[in-house]
């Protein structure tokens, strides 16, 4: 995985906090943690943008779509 050196600017309060994580070895160093939050946070959004999408959706009609064409495939399939 390429990674790039950036520079960020952090409220000392946070900084702190996460040296006190570093400190208990929960992280190994602060680009680690940062990196870690930073990612974390992007995945949450993304599943936050998803659910939105799909809360766009029709129930009846998804499950129409689902289903079409379903009893005709029933017969099709083998017997267990």
């Amino acid at each position: 995985m390429n990674k790039s050196k950036i520079a960020i600017t952090l409220d000392q309060n946070i900084i702190e906090r996460l040296d006190r994580l570093i400190k208990k070895h929960l992280f190994t160093n602060r680009s680690r943690a940062i990196q870690e939050a930073v990612q974390e946070k992007l995945e949450r959004m993304e599943r936050s943008r998803l659910a939105k999408e799909c809360a766009k959706l029709d129930p009846a009609f998804e499950k129409a779509m689902a289903e079409e064409g379903l009893s005709e495939e029933l017969s099709e399939w083998p017997e267990y």
